[in-house]
């Protein structure tokens, strides 16, 4: 027999954003202790930021995960089921397990989905055959054997047309190959191709010059407006579609590092929530849904124009729980999210170029320097202060 919840407040979600939100709802109303019900079926969580240093081989995966039962915070429930079905007309969630939760408030924050299927071949031949990525656990290790085994020929690093999480990642981890094959001796033998679905390299005009003169100073090749539409993993040929025309291209390769389509969760696309395109549908500043009154949301699954990254999640997150603590309290919501994102562009194995910008990609800096500049002080934040941030302050609610 299904099982049936009441709880004050519902989070789909136990990622970045879900633990983040729950997190600082809790300390900043400890009268909802115990009123809180978080949603996720995960049994680890991954500090996927680390990913580009595990794949370059200046990290091990076991460095960047957690139990998830030992973040979930105290005073929340947790649930370790998945979300299939919004009802927000009765306000209610459905679970896979059939468990339906009746609940006065909802966040949603739900990541993005991984489109494997969207690439012919992909899935069959990812993780061997020199075909590797970053953009998952089961994978982000493959990227590293990928590299530190290729004696020259033809490297590939690919970013879809749609949106991803953190776009500067793509390039990230070529810039790690591309210092590790010099170091190795195999550089001068190896071409490396950036191959994108976007109209450029970075979005950003602040850090776009920099970083454009970063790849021409290394030597490497760009394609813009192409997608990867299928691999041959055996044959080695990556196919790319032009994403205005009915053009494609076929690049034989030795090592292809895959960015793979993304798009919102399904069970949120498939929704009443969703806007047109699938994504969680809210107020770009407020952060409640622009239908529903009741309904909140953060992260990778929403509709938010600005780029989809755990500092994103950062700054999202005290406008979120202040504007719902407000409307529970039948308050004006006041807070108001400003589109703050940020990329530290891993340039090499000692330096970061830290982007910094918010709505309308407009840079907007925190440090009294110039940030276009690629600094190993930047670096060391990346590799060792952002992560303790994280597991010490953001997800349990202190930053």
């Amino acid at each position: 027999m299904a099982q049936e919840i009441q709880t004050k407040i519902v989070v789909v979600g136990a990622g970045t954003a879900g633990l983040t939100v729950a997190a600082q709802l809790l300390r900043k109303a400890p009268y909802l202790h115990g009123d809180v019900t978080i949603i996720d079926p995960s049994e680890n969580h991954y500090y996927q930021p680390f990913f580009t240093l595990v794949g370059g081989g200046d990290a091990t995966l076991e460095e960047s995960v957690r139990k998830q039962e030992t973040l979930i915070p105290d005073g929340a429930e947790w649930l370790q089921e998945a979300v299939t079905t919004f009802s927000p007309d009765e306000n209610k969630v459905t679970t896979n397990k059939g468990t339906v939760l009746t609940y006065e408030y909802l966040v949603v924050a739900a990541g993005i989905q991984l489109n494997w299927h969207l690439v012919k071949g992909l899935k069959e031949t990812l993780g061997k055959n020199g075909v590797c990525s970053n953009y998952s656990e089961d994978y982000v290790e493959s990227t590293w054997e990928a590299i530190r085994t290729l004696k020259g020929g033809k490297a590939i690093f690919t970013q879809p047309s749609s949106p991803v999480k953190c776009a500067g990642a793509p390039q990230k981890i070529m810039y790690l190959a591309d210092e590790y094959f010099r170091k190795s001796g195999v550089r001068h033998k190896t071409n490396i191709e950036f191959i994108s679905g976007m109209d450029d390299l970075f979005p950003v005009k602040r850090y776009y010059p920099a970083l454009k003169q970063l790849v021409k100073d290394k030597g490497i090749d760009e394609t813009y407006f192409m997608d990867l539409v299928e691999i041959d993993g055996p044959n080695k040929k990556a196919t790319f579609k032009h994403v205005n025309k009915d053009e494609t291209i076929t690049r034989d390769f030795d090592m292809i590092h895959v960015t793979p389509p993304m798009g919102p969760p399904q069970f949120i696309a498939d929704s009443p929530i969703a806007d047109e395109a699938g994504w969680v549908d809210l107020d770009m500043y407020t952060l409640r849904h622009n239908k529903y009154d009741n309904i909140f949301g953060a992260g990778d699954c929403t509709s938010l124009p600005t780029s989809r990254t755990g500092a994103a999640v950062r700054k999202q997150a005290p406008v979120m729980v202040d504007n719902l603590i407000a409307i529970m309290n039948g308050k004006e919501l006041k807070a108001k999210y400003d589109g703050y994102s940020s990329c530290p562009v891993v340039t090499g194995y000692d330096t970061v170029m830290l982007a910094e910008f918010v709505y309308g990609y407009e840079a907007e800096e925190s440090f009294p320097f110039d940030q276009r500049k690629r600094r190993k002080s930047m670096f060391l934040m990346k590799k060792h202060m952002l992560p303790m941030m994280y597991w010490n302050g953001m997800i349990k609610g202190t930053m």
